[in-house]
């Protein structure tokens, strides 16, 4: 997983500050949007637990703060609910002039509600996951009772939200009466998979039934029995990021790789906009590879030169052991390590000059087992007769014509 900080600014010119997260292994399929609860940040554990297991399964995901919270600019006491929806929007443009426009969108709790309202102006958005989503915007009124008053009264109230101040104003409390969540979702023709526990001390089970009955199909639902408003417990956001990747899936396009097929032994090809990510058929086999991001690479696959590394690992160790099974001995584990690197040849005579070094690998052994030392003098002496060892010694030639 690659973890970049981005900004962006809202339609009021402020600096949103957020984190795009990507896999580590290819270019991500599609990106998604994360919009965390009321009053959290980017950085709830549970967030990076399910943005990190959407990122395995191939997602690009970008995890911000909405205004006035975490790094973003702004004061969260001028903020309502509309101004998150806003929030997303300037997200999803951010994610479309910079990388590519998101597919997917999730939201929790209050972020939910934002989510579902945001994916009905944002076109490029197929499916909409929530997870313990309230059904309409102004149950955050019940976590604010004890100062509704005061609010309504004064024009504004502070109030503790788990462990924090907030100043909440009255035109905070006015922009939710004003939305009406089941409207929206009923009208609007796009996949929703509503996640909740039944639980949920804070956003109680009966708001995902409200948001699932008004919703259009394709709709699912999924039940995290057990689990915490906040989810808290790792396992529980990891599930759930797993749920929604495969879900999602389903509902937005992946583009298939093409099928490389040769009657070589490999294949490796590669298009003039990726750069050094080569896409490979080895043997029966599907892997990528690539150079290191210090080489302008993108180190989703090996090197070409750590894939002969490998081989030459590979070899050794299926040669010895191939060698000790018929001989009897006890050789419980055999370990290879290779590198690969140019140094001066051991009886360099002018190893001042550039030219003198020569292609070089590093090999070490180890073993597991019980040996006496002629047993690991012998093994030494097999190893230096792999196949791929001899190849790399021999005088090769490489024939090449035009297909």
């Amino acid at each position: 997983m690659a973890i970049k900080k981005v900004i962006f600014r809202n339609n009021e010119n402020q600096e949103l500050v957020g984190r795009i997260e990507l896999p580590t292994n290819q270019s991500p399929h599609n990106y998604a949007i994360f919009a965390h609860c009321f009053t959290c940040n980017k950085n709830l554990s549970a967030v990076k637990n399910i943005s990190r297991a959407l990122t395995k399964n191939g997602f690009g995901v970008l995890r911000f703060d909405f205004t006035g919270l975490g790094e973003s600019e702004g004061d969260f006491e001028d903020t309502n609910f509309s101004g998150n929806v806003n929030d997303l929007i300037s997200a999803s443009d951010f994610l479309k002039d910079n990388y590519k426009a998101p597919s997917l969108i999730i939201g929790h709790s209050l972020g939910g509600a934002a989510s579902i309202f945001a994916a009905s102006q944002i076109e490029s958005i197929k499916a909409i996951a929530t997870i313990g989503a309230p059904s309409n915007p102004q149950h955050v009124q019940h976590l604010l009772r004890s100062s509704i008053e005061e609010i309504k009264a004064n024009g504004k109230a502070i109030i503790n939200l788990s462990g924090r101040d907030f100043t909440i104003k009255k035109q905070f409390l006015d922009d939710l009466e004003t939305k009406s969540l089941p409207e929206v979702v009923k009208h609007i023709k796009k996949a929703l998979l509503v996640i909740h526990s039944p639980q949920d001390r804070t956003v109680s089970i009966k708001n995902a039934e409200e948001i699932y009955k008004a919703a259009s199909h394709p709709k699912s639902f999924i039940s995290i029995d057990g689990a915490d408003h906040l989810l808290m417990n790792k396992e529980d956001s990891k599930y759930v990021g797993n749920v929604i990747s495969n879900w999602a899936k389903r509902y937005v396009e992946i583009p298939e790789l093409e099928r490389l097929n040769t009657h070589h032994q490999v294949i490796a090809s590669l298009d003039k906009a990726d750069g050094f990510t080569t896409q490979m058929k080895v043997g029966n086999h599907y892997l990528i590879a690539d150079e290191p991001i210090s080489y302008e690479g993108n180190d989703y696959g090996p090197s070409p030169y750590e894939l002969v590394s490998a081989g030459l690992s590979a070899c050794t160790a299926m040669t010895v052991q191939m060698y000790v099974k018929r001989k009897g001995w006890d050789l419980q584990n055999i370990e290879v390590h290779t590198s690969y690197g140019k140094m001066h040849a051991t009886d360099c005579e002018n190893c001042e000059d550039k030219s003198s070094k020569i292609d070089t690998f590093n090999r070490e052994i180890k073993l597991k087992g019980e040996l006496n030392e002629d047993q690991i003098k012998r093994i030494l002496q097999i190893a230096d007769k792999c196949p791929v060892h001899k190849t790399l010694h021999n005088e090769v030639q490489v024939i090449t014509t035009l297909i």
